[in-house]
């Protein structure tokens, strides 16, 4: 069997073995080193084991991962988004569809201090669908709404995919930062667009009573001085993080640092955050930390594999030979990254992907940053097709609403997935809606 022959059947062994329910990590271990072991022999395959570890955890880049995930955790344990969503909804609770255009923003705000979909999946299920229910809204759409909105946990810097996507690919998670500002802006903005166009020409699919009658008569008691106060932690927060970063007064990781720090002072003295709920934060951190440690350990040693099979280059010069354009490539990649959406997790897409097309992209000087707020996003739309529908799933388990079924969830998302195509499409087709502020 040649070598070429190996990394093939080791990326299908990979693809099967997850099927099955193993582990994304465990599995691309076992099939890289019995990959590496029959190319090179079994020596070889255990000092590249050891090397993976070594060369991806200690880095001082590697740092900026528990500090974001303690971040996240710390303004999920202080209520900021309940207070976040509150307010936007007193900001927007006058135009149609208000409050739930006031999830997409609040939503969007969220997203830009904890870089977790599924975080923000589960904080805005809890505070804004018994809210929009209550208010009339159909309970499908509520959901729906919320699904969608808790892809920008993703997109809008920081993120914790870009931040797996910046250490798998070599490439400035500063920079990621930078340049998953203005799609998220623009995907967000699209969301609201959306719910405006269904209240206007679709409002029985928005509401479950005579649409006319309706306003968000949300919070009308309360100033406006208490609504900016009580974004103001937030706005902190998203000031020391994003603009640190943007501005060049801190990197990444020192970003992350000053983020933790900063929410974890908020959380104090809103007297929101006690030793117990400290502890929880603190363990897990180290669980989300050691988790995303041990799978890119294994995308390190898969990574090597592959380049020892001599797959990447070898599929670089058949697509030479083949003459297929760079346009036709990229189209290819961003469909099997949606089609390995339907049954795998954003991770594992990318870490089982990236190795084996960054080869490709070098033939073709393609511009990484810009490919990965291609692949984040792509990525992303997988949080809402069924069967795996990770968000979808994280939705209905935090729901206390037995009207509600998962199909509910499933149907509710669709028009904001359609939007994520549209949006997706236009950053492939102008890659400049990425690269402007860099």
């Amino acid at each position: 069997m040649s070598n070429f022959e190996i990394g093939v059947y080791s990326i299908v062994a990979v693809l099967v073995i997850i099927q099955t329910g193993m582990h994304i990590a465990i599995a691309m271990m076992l099939v890289s080193f019995i990959g590496v072991w029959a190319i090179k022999g079994s020596a070889v395959a255990g000092k590249l084991l050891a090397l993976s570890a070594a060369e991806k955890i200690a880095s001082y880049a590697f740092g900026v991962i528990p500090l974001f995930v303690m971040m996240g955790l710390l303004v999920a344990a202080g209520d900021i988004g309940k207070d976040t969503f509150s307010a936007a909804s007193r900001l927007l609770h006058r135009l149609k569809g208000g409050l739930a255009m006031s999830t997409v923003g609040a939503n969007a705000v969220f997203a830009a201090v904890t870089g977790s979909s599924i975080a923000s999946a589960s904080v805005f299920t809890k505070v804004a669908v018994p809210e929009m229910v209550r208010h009339n809204y159909q309970p499908r759409f509520a959901v729906g709404v919320v699904a969608g909105s808790s892809v920008l946990g993703m997109l809008i810097p920081p993120s914790m995919l870009m931040i797996i996507y910046g250490i798998v690919t070599e490439t400035s998670i500063g920079d990621l930062f930078i340049a998953g500002i203005i799609p998220g802006l623009l995907l967000a903005l699209s969301f609201i667009l959306l719910i405006l166009f269904m209240a206007i020409r679709s409002p029985e699919k928005v509401w479950t009573e005579d649409y006319a009658a309706i306003k968000d008569d949300v919070h009308e008691d309360e100033s406006m001085f208490l609504v900016w106060m009580k974004l103001l932690p937030i706005g902190l927060l998203m000031a020391m993080v994003v603009g640190g970063i943007y501005g060049g007064f801190f990197t990444p990781t020192e970003a992350g640092g000053v983020g933790t720090f900063g929410a974890l002072i908020i959380g104090v003295v809103r007297r929101k955050l006690n030793f117990q709920k400290l502890w929880g934060v603190a363990i897990e951190t180290g669980y989300v930390t050691a988790s995303i440690c041990f799978l890119l350990i294994a995308a390190q040693l898969y990574a090597s594999m592959l380049a020892m099979s001599g797959v990447p280059s070898q599929t670089a010069a058949l697509i030479a030979e083949a003459d297929f354009s760079y346009v036709t490539i990229i189209l290819g990649y961003v469909l099997l990254v949606l089609i390995l959406g339907t049954f795998l997790e954003s991770v594992s897409i990318m870490l089982i992907l990236l190795p084996f097309v960054v080869p490709l992209l070098a033939v073709f000087g393609s511009d990484l940053i810009w490919f990965g707020i291609v692949t984040v996003l792509a990525c992303e739309v997988g949080l809402l097709t069924p069967p795996l529908g990770l968000a979808c799933f994280v939705i209905k388990a935090n729901l206390q609403d037995s009207r509600i079924q998962l199909i509910d969830v499933f149907a509710g998302a669709i028009p904001f997935m359609l939007v994520m195509l549209l949006v997706l499409a236009l950053i492939v087709a102008v890659p400049e809606l990425s690269l402007m502020l860099l």
